[in-house]
């Protein structure tokens, strides 16, 4: 089979589409026939090194972390799948490989695929969806009409946050480039700032909840803008931030971890229509190496970049 891989952390340069050997899923994993896989930043921090301390020094090591597909074989203990479920998620950091012609994840990463959402849309939902819900469920709690604020509402994380604080029952509030307010009004956000012409501190509306979805506000700015017994998330999470974090019960700093009842959650609100995110491009696995470093350079798409393995 054929994955993009490399042989040692570094830039785009070291990106390569292999053949490798498809192992069988140990204990409490399973084996999926990927159809897509979406393209994020996490991918090329991890290929840098910049999580080498949870990835180490094993090569080569696989690409890619969302994807959907079709379960073809399971591990020992495998309760929740079985071979032919269609299902989505994401690979292990440690692990990688979503963009390949197979992959392997842990059981508590995947959830079946809704009948209703498309293998594309599927393979988007993995790590922006799961970021989204560690902040506003696990760490806000955010249940009934309380006020949001979502720094860059419109990437992917911050739509997913948009969309899963709406569904909460929530009243959301955000900034993003100029040029995507139009989406942020369909999304249903309320009051939208231009984050280019915009002192985000100088806001006067407080909120039970303020989500730096994009890594751009300071603290101090996020704090601010709380209301009493508010929480400020925060996704670039920094050791100070977590000494910080000690002494301060407002500030949460946000780490991407998947569990089963995330990702089941995330299919749920999917299938009911609560969450998608936009496919911007879609290229078949032998032309991802360019897009990946594309976007890596900064080009700007207007939603997902997806990987196609047929």
């Amino acid at each position: 089979m054929k994955r993009i891989q490399y042989h040692q952390y570094g830039g785009p340069e070291v990106m390569k589409l292999e053949d490798f050997e498809f192992r069988a899923p140990s204990k409490g994993e399973v084996a999926v026939k990927v159809k897509f896989a979406a393209i994020n930043p996490i991918d090329w921090k991890v290929r840098n090194g910049a999580l080498k301390m949870v990835t180490g020094k094993k090569f080569p090591r696989a690409l890619g972390s969302d994807f959907s597909g079709i379960v073809t074989a399971t591990g020992a203990g495998v309760t929740r799948f079985k071979v032919g479920d269609v299902v989505f998620g994401s690979a292990q950091i440690r692990d990688g490989g979503a963009f390949a012609e197979a992959v392997i994840a842990p059981e508590g990463f995947l959830a079946k695929k809704p009948d209703s959402v498309s293998f594309e849309d599927a393979a988007c939902l993995g790590t922006p969806g799961v970021t989204a819900w560690n902040g506003l469920v696990d760490k806000a709690g955010l249940k009934g009409p309380k006020l949001v604020f979502i720094n860059g509402c419109t990437g992917a994380v911050g739509a997913s946050a948009v969309q899963l604080a709406r569904m909460l029952g929530a009243a959301v509030s955000g900034s993003c480039g100029a040029e995507q307010m139009p989406r942020a009004d369909c999304m249903g956000v309320a009051h939208v700032y231009d984050y280019r012409t915009t002192d985000l501190s100088k806001i006067e509306e407080r909120f039970d909840v303020v989500y730096d979805t994009v890594g751009t506000m300071t603290v101090a700015t996020g704090l601010g803008l709380l209301r009493k017994g508010g929480v400020f998330l925060d996704i670039d999470p920094t050791p100070l931030k977590f000494i910080r974090a000690i002494f301060n019960k407002k500030l949460k700093p946000i780490i991407c971890t998947a569990r089963a009842d995330i990702l089941d959650g995330l299919a749920q609100a999917a299938g009911a229509g609560h969450l998608s995110l936009p496919v911007a491009e879609v290229v078949p696995l032998k032309e991802a190496i360019p897009l990946v470093t594309a976007l890596e350079k900064g080009r700007k798409l207007n939603g997902k970049g997806v990987v196609s393995m047929s």
